[in-house]
Parts: C-alpha cells; sequence; structure tokens
C-alpha cells in the first residue's frame, strides 16, 4: 500500500405493488441502520493512494486498513478538534473501474444520519409550541397509523423519536437493492403502509427497537404542522442554520449525487463482483435516510447541535435523555434521534448517529469537549466480519486525541 499523503487545514467555520430498492432487513436491533451490515462485499483492493489533510497518523492508518484489509472501495474521515481545526483524510478509490483517487471530504449518502435533522426540526416545533412531544400521533395524524396491535391514539411523539412506538420497521420487508427497483420513486405513505400491514413489535412504551418507520411518522408530522415539504424544513431550518455547505436534501427524481463523490458498491453475496449503486432513488429512505453529506458536514452539524445553536437548551435536554437500546454495541443509548456511547479512554460520551444506505456506510459521533469525527466507506455492508468495528475504533481514535 502506498502513502501520498499532503497536510493542510481548514477552518471550522432514512402491501406496495411495486417494490423500490431499498434492501430487505432481516429482524433486529439498531445497529442495522447504525453499524451493522446488510449486504456483504467481499472484494479487496489494492490502495492507489492514502491522501490527508492534517495531522493524525492514527486515523489515516486506519482509513488504509479499511480499504486494504477490510476490502473498502474507499474511506474517508473528518475530524474537528478542540481548537475548531478540521482535518480531512481520504484513502482508496472513488471509481474502482477507473482508480480515480478518493476525494477529500467528498459527498456521500449519509442514510440514517438523516434522523437526528429530522428530530432537530420536531424539536425545534416543540419549542414553538407547535408539537407536543407528549401528544398522541392521532393528533396530528388522525387515523392514519392503525393496523394489528398499532393505534395512533396510543403512540406519542417522543416515542417516535427514541424507537419505543413499537411500530414495525418498514425497510425489514422491501426487496434487494439491485435491478430496476432502485430507480423506482415511492411516496412516503407507501412506505406506511407497508409498514402497517405488520404487526407492532411491542405495545407503545413497552421496548425498545430501531424502526425508519418511526421517522417516516415523523416527517409526516413536520409537514402537516408546517405546512411545508420536510425536506424545505431541514434545509431552512437545519442545513442552512447549521452552515452545511455540502449537505442536501435530493428532490424528487434526483438519483445523483452532485459535486465531488466516492462511487458506491454492493455485491449480491460476499466474494461476488462489486455492482455500481451510486445512482439511484433515495426516496424510500426519506425522513429515515436521504440527506447527502459530507464528513466535514456532519461534524459541523453534530458540533452545532451539541453547541446549542439549533435547538433551545430544553429541547436539547430531551433530545439527550436516553434509554437502553437492546441490539447496539455496549453502553450505547438512544436518546431522541442521538446515540451515546461511553469512549473506551474515558474521556465522557460520543453522541452521535450513524447509517447504511445502498453503497454506503457512515458513522459521525461528537463530544461534549468540542471533538468530532467521521467516517464514510463505500460500502452499507462491511467486506470482513470486523469491518464495522474498525470504522468505529478510527471515529474513537479521533475522539479520544
Amino acid at each position: 500500500m502506498t502513502d501520498g499523503s499532503h497536510t493542510s487545514q481548514r477552518p471550522r467555520p432514512g402491501g406496495v405493488r411495486a417494490q423500490p430498492w431499498w434492501t430487505k432487513r432481516r429482524k433486529r436491533g439498531a445497529l442495522a441502520a447504525v453499524v451493522a451490515a446488510g449486504l456483504a462485499v467481499g472484494t479487496t483492493l489494492t490502495v492507489a493512494n492514502a491522501q490527508s489533510r492534517g495531522p493524525g497518523d492514527g486515523v489515516r492508518q486506519g482509513l488504509n486498513r479499511l480499504v486494504h484489509d477490510d476490502g473498502y472501495p474507499a474511506a474517508l474521515a473528518a475530524t474537528l478538534g478542540r481548537d475548531g481545526r478540521t482535518h480531512d483524510y481520504a484513502a482508496g478509490v472513488a471509481d474502482v473501474r477507473t482508480g480515480a483517487k478518493a476525494p477529500v471530504d467528498g459527498r456521500v449518502r449519509a442514510g440514517s444520519n438523516t434522523k437526528p435533522f429530522t428530530a432537530t426540526v420536531v424539536l425545534q416545533l416543540v419549542g414553538e409550541g407547535k408539537i407536543d412531544l407528549a401528544a398522541p400521533v392521532e393528533k396530528y395524524l388522525p387515523k392514519l397509523v392503525r393496523g394489528e396491535g398499532i393505534d395512533g391514539r396510543r403512540i406519542t411523539v417522543h416515542q417516535l423519536l427514541q424507537h419505543t412506538s413499537g411500530l414495525p420497521d418498514y425497510t425489514q420487508f422491501m426487496e434487494a437493492p439491485n435491478g430496476k427497483g432502485r430507480h423506482l420513486y415511492v411516496q412516503p405513505r407507501t412506505m406506511l403502509d407497508l409498514a402497517l400491514a405488520h404487526k407492532a413489535n411491542f405495545e407503545p412504551g413497552k421496548g425498545w427497537s430501531y424502526s425508519n418507520t418511526n421517522y417516516l411518522v415523523a416527517g409526516l408530522i413536520v409537514e402537516k404542522v408546517t405546512g411545508r415539504p420536510l425536506a424545505e424544513e431541514i434545509d431552512h431550518r437545519v442545513i442552512r442554520r447549521a452552515g452545511l455547505r455540502h449537505t442536501y436534501f435530493p428532490g424528487a427524481g434526483d438519483e445523483s449525487i452532485r459535486g465531488a463523490h466516492p462511487e458506491g458498491y454492493l455485491a449480491a453475496k460476499p466474494g461476488a463482483k462489486l455492482e455500481n449503486i451510486t445512482k439511484m432513488d433515495p426516496s424510500a429512505a426519506w425522513a429515515a435516510g436521504q440527506l447527502i453529506s459530507t464528513p466535514g458536514d456532519l461534524n459541523r452539524f453534530f458540533s452545532s447541535l451539541l453547541g446549542g445553536k439549533l435547538l433551545k437548551p430544553a429541547q436539547l435536554a430531551q433530545m439527550r435523555t436516553t434509554v437502553p437500546a437492546p441490539g447496539l454495541w455496549p453502553g450505547a443509548r438512544y436518546g431522541l434521534g442521538l446515540i451515546s456511547t461511553p469512549l473506551s479512554c474515558g474521556d465522557g460520551l460520543m453522541w452521535g448517529h450513524g447509517g447504511d444506505i445502498p453503497g454506503y456506510h457512515t458513522l459521525a459521533g461528537a463530544t461534549d469537549t468540542g471533538r468530532a469525527a467521521t467516517v464514510a466507506t463505500t460500502a452499507d455492508g462491511p467486506p470482513s466480519e470486523r469491518g464495522p468495528a474498525n470504522v468505529q475504533g478510527v471515529v474513537e481514535r479521533a475522539l479520544c486525541g
């Protein structure tokens, strides 16, 4: 493996008639959308480049291992220090066909990192007195959420954001993301109908289970309360307010990724040929996972959020009030769109989220001391069994300094 790195710094500034592309998930916990794999990629690439901007041998070496040892085509990272300085890293190739270098701080599909953005909008509306966290879903979406063991009169907005509603996850019932299905545009109501055709996981408030359906319903509530599209609300309430220059919510019919980005890949099974799946319609992910962003912008978002720039103190405290999240890694707890995890170095908690969407995996976290780190890889399912743990290791290494 070669390491042709350079250094620089920049200032801080998720019953249908047609099934879409998204991967059919096995029933499992929140790790499904944070770190765990959907489809595996078994090809190991030789690293043609490992570029970086800024010091951080541990992060740089970690990315090189993700590419060289774990088989991710590309791995990107951005770190933010307590001094406000940002360092960016990239390893591997943007395109396995051409061998072009992976772009530093390139755009990727952020997957379930969209959930904290959606939760932030909901909590802003709570602070404005337009949404009540303790109110039932029925108040905002009358007679919409109904099914076997499912009743919107018994599910609160708070339970949606914390994954304690018991709603089944619609992504468990979808077909694999290959073929023409991934180019279908679907409405949120279509995905909700798919979820409601299955029975509840448990009674509201009686358990915890990660479900993309929760955030789909939360997005519908935002639109009902504001009278505006969710994408617009996320844009002007979060993206612009936090100064995220490379983050956007793709419009209807937009299957591309704008600007510099690594291609996203998957394989039909471990060891199979990599399929380029960059071009796709992400509408099925919507409020749960449709955003496109960069590692640097995700750092900026979580730092702004934890720094009190996006929410009032009362709503930020509600967001940071957590419950045990069975199915995640040891010590992990879920708040309202935020996951807390104790850092192995003992330096407090990592607050963040992660996301899998066909072709891409991201893991982002920040601390109360001002550090932030995000790693993105160009495969949502790990090419090796140790891949997700190694991604988390790179993030921890950066946050622990």
